[in-house]
């Protein structure tokens, strides 16, 4: 029931809304055509995009509007047009209902100055069914790129920081409101954020400011500035927007400049301040001061000190100047403490004034410490130290150190020798004296200072001499002495210092003994007798010789010469003779004995002399008395001996033994001496005094008791003096003497004294205790004056005479003298002082006194008067002639004087009445004093100014003027001011006045109310005696501040202006403004130097004169505002708001162009060097800034090789390095230009000269220098400009350049390195030549001032761094020690290569001997082969006519096994011998020639292109021209010069000459003939193909063969050509005319009967250019392999080889043959048309040739390194000694090549141009040589 019911409720639903159906859809019909035209979409009507900017042109804006209907097709419902299209931005598709950007020829920008933010149109849609019309809007937003910087108002901006300024003060806020920076862009595109950047230039500036803010931008200090550190900093400042990807930001910066202001923060430095090496601090300074004891501060005030004390404040540029502070002086402490009482330092001045005299006997030195302090408090002072040095005055005499001097000299010193102070004469004799008023040296110190004083000696001033200066004196000898005449010099020394003497000192010169005398006996014969009955050892006679000398030279030794028979002996020391031991002596016989004397002097000194002592032989005496020993005793007994001493054994001895009795027979009356009468002993029995006896004469007898039994001998006894005694002066000499004054040597008296001791004990010498320097005392006692005597300076001297015996140990004696001097007029009267100085007052009465002058006459009884001397001023003044004083005899007048100083000088004089002297002269000096006559007056009565209520301290505001009418110049007429502040107290304390200049100012700040007036009195006042003064009145008037211009800004930043600015050109404008006031600007500081000028009116800053960037970069002027009837009456109002300052910029222009810092720069290259090798840098600066002095640099440089440069340099850093190899190249030399261009290359230009030297080692040495690489390759620079000053001292302008710096190198090759020392290699320049200075001669240089340079060297070096060396390097080294063991190599290669050739001699002939065998054996088998081949080819066929492109006749069959020609003659080891022979010659062959032609590697040729012509060039020099050789430069020879940029010539080979022979067959030529248009030229990379054709027959010309020698085989091959043209059997004419019809190109060839084996070639054309001749070189090594003589297979060698009979047998047969006619077939050229066409001729090849093809790639390729082809060489023909050849190619061919060659020579005829039948050449395609095989047969590639 349910379900029925839900069926009938959906059919009633159906049913109503099936009959409203119908009724909707009729009125749908009636409203559907209304729908075109709108919106196909909902939302609001308008459609809106957005776009980006600077979108390209095409741009889909709308690409669908969604419009309902079709505006295309064949029925549009709607038609689509656009309305309100402004500027066309938009188009429209109505088709596509698409909007597209139209921005052709143009941007779309937001930005200005297009600021197109959106573009509005509407689109009209017309309905075509109805006619409505509907607008649809299209808004388009163009959306903001960010395509815009932001820019800076300013190019750069400024701030003034106090060094003081804490940290973090905001320093700069000059970005506010639009002063910054600014971005068009919009949104954040447009927002600026500041940053501070990192300056390269300025490092640590982003570090000292910092923009916490970064929106604002205010930089604040984030760092402690210092003034003194650093004065201005470049802050780079960043702006960047804020767009949203960072990595679209664009940024823009700026530069603040940052000036810093000096403050007081550092407190004062005395100066000279010397800074210490990294500090800022000064050296601790000493000023030094010296004065003399006991002088008064009015003569010593003030203290000169040295250096001046001075001391300023470290900061030196506070600002205003009125702000920095004064300096205090002081003495904070010193040694002695007691320094207060006598120095005193000034507070202001640092004045150093005496308080007191100063004594040195208390005080030496003083040392002070001196402060320098600020007045305002500054707790940093300074300190200095003052050492003030107390002078001596001359109140010490002179000492000796020593009480007395020793001195010992040689007798026979030269003149001038020093006197020695010990025996062994080692050391001088020193004499040191001193003077405490120089120098007060402690007794254990050293003297530094010589005192110069004056030495004098007593005596023997003749014979000594004391050297003058110095310490230590010398004495030195005068002339020679003898000590046999005196042995001592006694003698005192005097010191005097000009006014003190010093005691005198002994001095005590002992003469040394030199051996200057010789022994000498007192008779010169002697003769004696003795007896036989004498026993051995029996004295026979005492000699004695004496000698003068002292010491081992008076020693004497004796010795018998000759004549002794041996019978005597004599003994060396006593000269005692004696019989000799065993000699009987015989009755009768006599001697005569030489006997010699010598002293016991070193053998070169000894001295000698002879007597003779003549002995007879007499008969025995029984009844002898004794007999003494000698027959004379000497001897020398000292008066001092005690009594009982022993003198002397006078024992006798008796022959027969009896008993002897002794006793003093006579010489003794005194008993002085003891005998013994049994002993015969002598001794003293009483006291000795040499001074009553000085010698006894002893006569002793000797007796045996028989009458006649008694003998005497004489002794004699010299009593030697002991000095006891003193010399005495004669007691009756007078003691009081006198001499006359003013007499040099005048004789005062004479002293005698006696010794009565002996010798030099009783010799008396004289000299004088004192005064040494006014007396003198000869040796004789006589007493003269030494310099003249002045009774004035002294009148009485006593003086002390010496009077000295001369003994060791000298006794001496004194008498005082009193000597007075008497008197003589001498002396004019002297005034107290030479000049007088008198200050007089002007207007004083007549009469008035006001000098008294003195003088005074040293003479005794003198009596002086005055006179005034100058008669010019006799009328002013009067003197008393007694009294001496001085008066006005009128009154003086200051102003009458014309100079400004009023003086009056003259003369007075005072004389003796009763003299003879002239007068006394003195100059009087009269000054008149101005006593100020006139007081200051002032200008005006009142002046008037006017201030600012708001002035600043300091700030001017009138001047007063007021003039003295004193003369000026002087105190009196001198005005200062000063505000009176009793008048005017309250305006006193306000306002000041300049005490100089009269200007006045305000003293404190103001803040008075306005329309004030002040009444301030100034005082003006002058310096004259007495002050005089008067005073005015300045009326002030405080203005109102509206009265007041006020500029617009406080500070002006103008533009830049250009450095070339023309005068006028504005700079900026300033404005003030005032309440009704007209302003007048004026530049108040700032413009010095008058480079701006000002509009008064409109404030207009231009430029007044030139400007200079170099010069000055900025000014910073300070400009002033004032109305203008404050101008007009004269004054200024200067304030905070009238003022203003102006910063200009000068903006550098580029006006100086580029300067090389040398005109010329010298260089040099490596030969090995790689390309791009450093080789100098040069540099040029620029007085221009920035780019304009940012350089670009290029050089100008001819080419050198292939067009291409040699050198290049780095545009920006000026490095010129290489761009070529040099290889090879010593000694060439390359010079060109170098240009720097500022601007980079865009501005002005300058250029140098640039020498470049090609080297190598050969020109180098290294200097090896203890030092470590690095430290030198620091110090490169400086080291080379020594090495250059030596180098230069030989060869002016020469340039050392470093090649190399490393370790240095030792050992064995030099293969170990020390990187503790250095090898620097160096060469050098000489630009005379411009090349390289010898290697020796560099040398030469620098060893022979290695000394010097080491010394130049060493602050570089350190200390300890030398150079240790200058050697050769390594190469040169190694090269010559190469070339020393190459001799001992060669040496035995030499001798091995002899004795292998020995060894070969006998298998060399049993070779030769075998290959004569053989030899006959192969040359009978090739006749056979030649004739099998003739008798193949006796029937000849027709020449085809087949054209050239028509391929060659099939190749016969290979030959059958066996069919070999030396298979065929021999067996196996036949042929292997004759085959290995072949190749061993042929190897040999082409050995030889390779290494004619240079290609042997170690027999290299050396080229020297400038001794060859270029037309000498060619194959026959034997040097290929083509190939590069190097050049070996250890044997170069330095007297040849390479041309400058020259290099060996490449020579072309004509192509006439060289190549490969191409020729086609017979048929063919006329053909080809037509289509030769062009030969092709050879090149020097290709082959060179020579092509000979025909030449035409209209104009035939032939070259000339000359006369050639032709091998028998030529002729068999002509004659087997005549053969195969079947002309064999022809005769005579017909013969030729048949030949000259088929060809006309031969030449005639004649052949004599008896000349089987070589005939002769005549020529019948003339020379032509066309063809030229063959030599030998071009003969060898062909590569082209097939010939006709290949034919045969017989080596051309054996032919060569063959001796003439076997020649003859092979031409035996041709002998009857020779005589006829046979024409030999010329070469001609090819076209290229022709070897074209040959390249196209296929071929076939023998199945043997293609069978041995397959041969190792190994045999080719041993050929392949020859440069060289080889030719076919079937023979050689001969031509005076050269062999001609067809073809010379370059390198070896391929395969192909070789033989397409082949197939053309057999078609050709071969490379000998005989052309033969096409017929023929399968024949000789069969007989072609395997591949490798040259044209004799052999393998080449073995």
């Amino acid at each position: 029931m349910l379900q029925q019911f839900y069926l009938w409720k959906w059919l009633a639903s159906g049913i109503i809304l099936g009959s409203l159906f119908p009724i909707c859809f009729g009125q749908y019909e009636d409203d559907w055509q209304y729908e075109d035209c709108k919106l196909a979409r909902g939302g609001p009507p308008a459609t809106i995009v957005a776009i980006d900017e600077e979108s390209r042109n095409g741009t889909i804006l709308v690409d669908n509007l969604l419009i309902k209907g079709t505006a295309g097709g064949p029925n549009p419902t709607i038609e689509l047009t656009l309305k309100d299209n402004v500027d066309y931005w938009v188009m429209l598709d109505p088709v596509k209902q698409m909007l597209f950007l139209n921005s052709t020829g143009r941007v779309l920008d937001r930005d200005p100055p297009m600021n197109i933010h959106s573009i509005v149109v509407k689109v009209q849609c017309v309905n075509k069914k109805v006619g409505t019309v509907i607008y649809h809007e299209v808004r388009i937003l163009v959306r903001d790129r960010n395509d815009n910087s932001p820019t800076f108002k300013h190019e750069s901006y400024y701030a003034a920081v106090n060094e003081l300024t804490p940290v973090g003060t905001t320093i700069f806020t000059g970005f506010a409101g639009d002063n910054g920076a600014t971005d068009i862009d919009d949104g954040p595109n447009g927002q600026i954020e500041y940053a501070i950047q990192y300056n390269p230039e300025d490092p640590t500036s982003n570090d000292t400011f910092e923009i916490p803010l970064m929106l604002t931008g205010d930089v604040v200090l984030r760092k402690r500035l210092n003034y003194e550190v650093k004065t201005q900093y470049f802050v780079i400042i960043q702006a960047n927007d804020r767009a949203q990807n960072l990595n679209e930001r664009r940024t823009t910066t700026t530069t603040l400049t940052v000036d810093i202001l000096d403050g007081d923060d550092l407190g004062p430095m005395f100066l000279p301040c010397v800074i210490v090496p990294n500090t800022r601090d000064c050296r601790p300074i000493t000023y030094k001061a010296a004065i003399p004891e006991l002088h008064t501060p009015e003569e010593l005030n003030p203290i000169v000190v040295t250096p001046p004390i001075e001391a300023v404040d470290q900061d030196r540029n506070i600002q205003p100047p009125s702000d920095r502070p004064g300096i205090l002086y002081s003495i904070l402490v010193g040694t002695p403490e007691d320094y207060p009482r006598f120095f005193h330092m000034h507070p202001r001045t640092a004045e150093l004034s005496l308080l007191e005299p100063v004594n040195r006997d208390f005080y030496q030195k003083f040392d002070l410490v001196i402060k320098a302090e600020q007045d305002n408090g500054h707790p940093l002072p300074a300190f200095a130290s003052l050492h003030i040095e107390i002078l001596d005055v001359n109140n010490q005499s002179p000492y000796f150190t020593m009480p007395s001097y020793q001195g010992y000299i040689l007798e026979s010193a030269p003149v001038g020798s020093t006197i020695s102070d010990s025996v062994n004469l080692t050391s001088p004799l020193r004499i040191v004296v001193l003077d405490k008023d120089v120098e007060d040296v402690p007794p254990d110190g050293v003297p530094t200072k010589d005192p110069e004083l004056f030495l004098y000696l007593n005596d023997y001033a003749s014979v000594f001499t004391v050297t003058p200066t110095g310490i230590t004196r010398y004495l030195t000898l005068l002339q020679p002495v003898d000590r046999e005449e005196q042995q001592t010099y006694i003698f005192t020394i005097t010191a005097f210092d000009g006014v003190q003497e010093s005691e005198p000192v002994f001095v005590n010169i002992r003469i040394m003994d030199a051996n200057d005398n010789t022994p000498t006996f007192p008779e010169v014969s002697y003769d004696v007798f003795v007896y036989t009955d004498m026993s051995p050892g029996d004295s026979v006679i005492q000699l004695t010789a004496f000698d003068a000398d002292e010491g081992s030279n008076g020693e004497i030794s004796y010795e018998i010469l000759i004549g002794d028979k041996g019978d005597f002996i004599i003994n060396k020391t006593t000269g005692l003779i004696t019989i000799a031991p065993g000699v009987q002596l015989i009755v009768g016989r006599t001697y005569a004995l030489t006997v010699q004397a010598a002293d016991n002097a070193p053998p070169a000194e000894r001295r000698h002399s002879i007597c003779t002592v003549y002995i007879e032989v007499l008969p025995p005496n029984n009844q002898s008395p004794p007999r003494f020993p000698q027959m004379m005793y000497n001897l020398e007994v000292s008066e001092a001996m005690r009594v009982g001493a022993v003198l002397l054994n006078l024992q006798a001895t008796d022959r027969e033994g009896d008993p002897i009795t002794y006793a003093i027979e006579k010489g003794d009356p005194q008993r002085v001496f003891n005998l013994s009468e049994t002993t015969g002993i002598l001794t003293l029995g009483k006291a000795l005094d040499r001074e009553s006896t000085d010698r006894y004469i002893l006569i002793v007898t000797a007796t045996d008791g028989r009458p006649d039994g008694t003998s005497t001998a004489t002794v004699n006894v010299v009593v030697s003096d002991v000095n006891d005694n003193a010399p005495m002066f004669d007691p009756y000499l007078p003691r009081n003497v006198s001499v006359v004054e003013e007499e040099a040597n005048a004789f005062v008296c004479q002293v005698t004294a006696t010794d009565p001791d002996a010798g030099i004990n009783g010799q008396v010498y004289y000299s004088l205790g004192n005064f040494n320097n006014l007396f003198r005392i000869t040796s004789n006692g006589s007493i003269y004056t030494k310099v003249k005597l002045n009774r004035e300076v002294r009148d009485y001297y006593e003086l002390v005479v010496v009077a000295t015996d001369g003994a060791v140990h000298p006794r001496h004696s004194t008498l005082t003298l009193a000597i007075r001097v008497l008197d003589i007029d001498d002396n004019s009267p002297v005034f107290t002082n030479s000049t007088y100085t008198v200050v007089v007052e002007e207007n004083l009465p007549a009469g008035t006194t006001f000098l008294r002058v003195e003088a005074t006459d040293a003479d005794l009884g003198a009596n002086v008067s005055y006179r005034i001397r100058s008669p010019e001023v006799k009328h002013l003044f009067a003197l008393h002639p007694f009294t001496g004083v001085l008066s006005l005899l009128r009154s003086l007048d200051y102003e009458s004087f014309p100079d400004q100083e009023a003086t009056i000088t003259f003369l007075v004089e005072a004389f003796d009445i009763y003299g003879t002297m002239p007068p006394g002269i003195a100059t009087v000096t009269v000054i008149v004093k101005d006593m100020n006559d006139y007081p200051p007056v002032f200008s005006k009565r009142i002046y008037k100014g006017i201030v600012a209520p708001d002035a600043a301290k300091g700030t001017p505001i009138t001047t007063v003027y007021a003039e003295d009418a004193d003369p000026p110049g002087l105190p009196a007429s001198r005005v200062r001011y000063r505000v009176d502040d009793v008048q005017s107290p309250y305006p006193a304390t306000i306002f000041d006045v300049e005490e100089d200049s009269g200007t006045v100012i305000t003293r404190v700040n103001l803040n008075e109310e306005p329309t004030t007036i002040f009444k301030l009195v100034v005082i003006a006042f002058d310096d004259g005696e007495p002050v005089m003064s008067s005073s005015a009145v300045v009326k002030i008037l405080v203005l109102h501040p509206g009265e007041i211009p006020r500029f617009t800004q406080e500070e002006y930043r103008p533009p830049p202006v250009s450095e070339l600015a023309t005068r006028g050109t504005t700079v900026g404008v300033i404005s003030a403004a005032a309440i009704n006031q007209s302003i007048v600007y004026s530049i108040v500081s700032g413009n010095e130097e008058d480079h701006f000028g000002i509009n008064n009116i409109t404030g207009v800053i231009y430029v007044n004169a030139p400007l200079d960037y170099e010069t000055k970069t900025s000014y910073v002027l300070r400009v002033q505002a004032d109305s203008l009837e404050v101008v007009l009456a004269n004054l200024r109002v200067p304030s905070k708001s009238n003022t203003a300052k102006v910063y200009i910029e000068i903006q550098d222009e580029n006006d100086h162009p580029p300067v090389f810092q040398k005109k010329f720069y010298i260089g040099g290259v490596s030969e090995d060097a790689r390309m791009f090798t450093s080789v100098l840098r040069v540099k040029a600066t620029d007085k221009d800034t920035g780019n304009y002095s940012a350089m670009a640099y290029r050089l100008i440089i001819p080419p050198i090789k292939d067009e291409k440069e040699g050198f290049v340099v780095e545009t920006y850093t000026g490095l010129i390095k290489t761009a070529m190899l040099f290889h090879n190249m010593r000694r060439f030399y390359f010079k060109f230009q170098v240009i720097a261009t500022d601007d980079y290359g865009k501005g002005l230009s300058g250029k140098a000269d640039v020498l470049v030297s090609v080297v190598n080692q050969l020109d180098m040495q290294v200097i090896v220098s203890n030092v470590p690489p690095t430290l030198v390759e620091k110090k490169i620079e400086d080291l080379t400009e020594i090495l250059d000053r030596y180098v230069q001292e030989q060869i002016p302008g020469a340039k050392v350049v470093v090649e190399s710096i490393g370790a240095r190198r030792h050992g064995d090759a030099f293969s170990l390195e020390d990187y503790s020392k250095c090898d620097l290699t160096v060469y050098a320049i000489d630009p005379q030549t411009n090349r390289a200075i010898d290697r020796n001669e560099l040398f030469k240089f620098l060893d022979g001032k290695l000394l010097d340079i080491n010394k130049d060297f060493q602050p570089y070096y350190g200390e300890g761094g030398r150079i240790l060396e200058i050697r050769t390097p390594q190469a040169v080294t190694s090269i010559k020690k190469r070339g020393e063991t190459l001799g001992y190599t060669e040496g035995a290669l030499l001798a091995l290569a002899f004795i292998i050739i020995l060894c070969c001699i006998p298998a060399v002939l049993v070779v030769l001997v075998s290959y004569r065998q053989r030899q006959a054996e192969c040359t009978k088998t090739a006749r056979l082969q030649a004739a099998e081949a003739m008798m193949a080819a006796a029937k000849p066929a027709a020449p085809a006519a087949a054209p050239v492109a028509a391929p060659p006749a099939p190749p016969p069959p290979p030959p059958p096994p066996g069919a070999h020609l030396y298979e065929e003659v021999g067996d196996s080891a036949t042929w292997s011998f004759c085959w290995q022979l072949v190749i061993c010659m042929r190897t040999c062959a082409i050995w030889r020639t390779l290494t004619r032609r240079g290609y042997a590697s170690e027999q290299e040729q050396l080229l020297r292109p400038s001794l060859l012509k270029p037309e000498e060039l060619s194959m026959e020099s034997g040097i290929d021209p083509g190939q590069e050789y190097g050049q070996d430069y250890y044997s170069y020879e330095h007297g040849y010069e390479m041309p400058q940029y020259g290099s060996r010539r490449r020579l072309l080979p004509p192509a006439e000459e060289y190549g490969e022979v191409v020729a086609e067959a017979e048929e063919g030529i006329e053909e080809e003939e037509e289509k030769a248009k062009k030969v092709r030229e050879p090149s020097e990379e290709q082959e060179v193909v020579v092509i000979i054709e025909k030449p035409p027959a209209a104009e035939p010309t032939y070259t000339t063969w000359k006369r050639a020698r032709i091998f028998p085989m030529i002729f068999k091959k002509v004659r087997r050509l005549a053969d195969r043209r079947g002309i064999i059997d022809l005769e005579g004419e017909e013969w030729q005319r048949r030949l000259e019809e088929e060809d006309k190109d031969y030449l005639k060839l004649t052949l004599e009967p008896e000349e089987a084996s070589e005939s002769t070639v005549e020529s019948e054309e003339e020379s032509s250019s066309d063809y030229t001749e063959y030599t030998e070189t071009e003969s060898e090594f062909s590569e082209s392999e097939t010939t006709e003589e290949s034919e045969s297979e017989t080596p051309s060698e054996e032919v060569e080889s063959s001796t003439p009979e076997s020649e003859s047998e092979s031409t035996e047969s041709e002998g009857e043959k020779a005589r006829k006619n046979i024409f030999l077939a010329r070469r001609r050229p090819v076209v290229e048309e022709e070897v074209q066409a040959k390249k196209k001729v296929p071929r076939e090849e023998p199945e043997e040739l293609k069978g041995e093809e397959e041969h190792p790639e190994g045999e080719e390729s041993e050929l392949a390194p020859m440069e060289e082809s080889t030719d076919l060489e079937a023979q050689e023909i001969t031509e005076e000694g050269s062999v001609e050849s067809a073809s010379v190619e370059r390198g070896v061919e391929s395969e192909e090549e070789s033989e397409s060659t082949s197939t053309s020579e057999s078609l050709s005829g071969g490379p000998w141009g005989f052309q033969v039948p096409e017929q023929d050449t399968s024949r000789d395609a069969n007989q072609m040589k395997p591949p490798g095989a040259d044209s004799e047969g052999y393998n080449t590639a073995l």
